[in-house]
């Protein structure tokens, strides 16, 4: 074979003349500025998801910070003041003491946001240590924990809460308290079948056959890829929890009055129905817009997390 003919059948080695030997690098600012256009082009095509995120972060506002939002006090009542409707004055209108109901449901906010958080993060700490336990050990632990988890499903959530209720006594913790044992049961379910996803995974089965004991496996491995889904179950959660604390309420197992609980509020009005209807109305749809906000974001939140498994 001619030395021409290997000449033309070696492939060229050298450098691409019109490609640069070393390529820019590429500024950390880039990235981030990247990653904020693809945040605002995903909320521009989803206003919904955007007006949720607005609503919750307004109950959130008035449960930390009610001053924002209105300078009354919400115990205070002016006689002369007694049944007005909703106008530039009083935006939600008075009561039969002539409080100002605007006033009470932005400071109402605070008990109610603290009861759902209660609920919310007993049932994720219990339920999800349950979970945790049953579908990592496995075996005759994993069965007992489970038909007791079998059991709590069998009971409706309300009635459930309200026989632990009877039973812990009336009060806004307390009634956190049974809404929240009273959810166990789902995040138990949903923590054991993720964790049983994910220690049949490869990197748990690696760091196992490398000696690594099993509380590292668990801290390490198990526990934090097992965490998305429970995560996405404790914002539904949330919104469920709102409208069973504010049932408790609304039956008067929470606060007592004159504490402007939503659920107390809707139950207080619902007497002067007749000429004041505003006074159930409101409050009652506050609490509908607070639960569909949450329940908008935890189906954007699952979206997501099924893109990422």
């Amino acid at each position: 074979m001619s030395q021409s003919l290997v000449g033309e059948l070696e492939p060229e080695t050298g450098p691409d003349p019109g490609r640069p030997l070393h390529p820019e690098p590429v500024e950390p600012g880039a990235v981030g500025g990247a990653e904020v256009r693809r945040l605002i082009r995903f909320l521009l095509r989803r206003p919904g998801l955007v007006l949720s995120l607005l609503v919750i972060a307004l109950v959130v506002l008035a449960a930390f910070w009610p001053t924002l939002f209105t300078s009354r006090d919400p115990l205070l009542g002016v006689p002369a003041d007694r049944f007005q409707g909703p106008g530039a004055q009083h935006w939600f209108g008075t009561d039969e003491l002539g409080r100002d109901i605007y006033a009470r449901v932005v400071h109402g906010a605070a008990l109610s946001l603290k009861a759902t958080l209660i609920a919310v993060g007993v049932a994720f700490v219990a339920g999800g240590t349950i979970g945790l336990v049953a579908g990592f050990i496995g075996g005759w632990v994993e069965n007992v924990l489970m038909r007791i988890v079998d059991v709590l499903l069998a009971i409706p959530a309300l009635f459930l809460s309200l026989a632990l209720v009877t039973a812990l006594g009336f009060g806004t913790v307390k009634v956190a308290v049974a809404v929240g044992l009273a959810s166990v049961a789902s995040f138990a379910r949903v923590m054991r079948s993720e964790v049983l996803r994910v220690r049949r995974a490869v990197y748990v089965e690696a760091a196992r056959s490398t000696g690594a004991r099993w509380y590292s496996v668990l801290l390490r491995h198990v526990l934090p890829n097992a965490m998305g889904p429970v995560l996405v179950l404790a914002t539904i959660e949330f919104g469920l929890a709102v409208l069973a604390v504010s049932s408790l309420s609304f039956l008067g197992y929470g606060a007592p009055p004159p504490a402007p609980e939503w659920g107390t509020l809707i139950s207080t009005g619902r007497n002067y129905l007749a000429n004041a209807w505003w006074l159930s109305t409101l409050p009652g749809l506050t609490v509908a817009a607070t639960v569909l906000a949450v329940n908008r974001i935890a189906r954007a939140l699952d979206g997501e997390s099924a893109t990422w498994r």
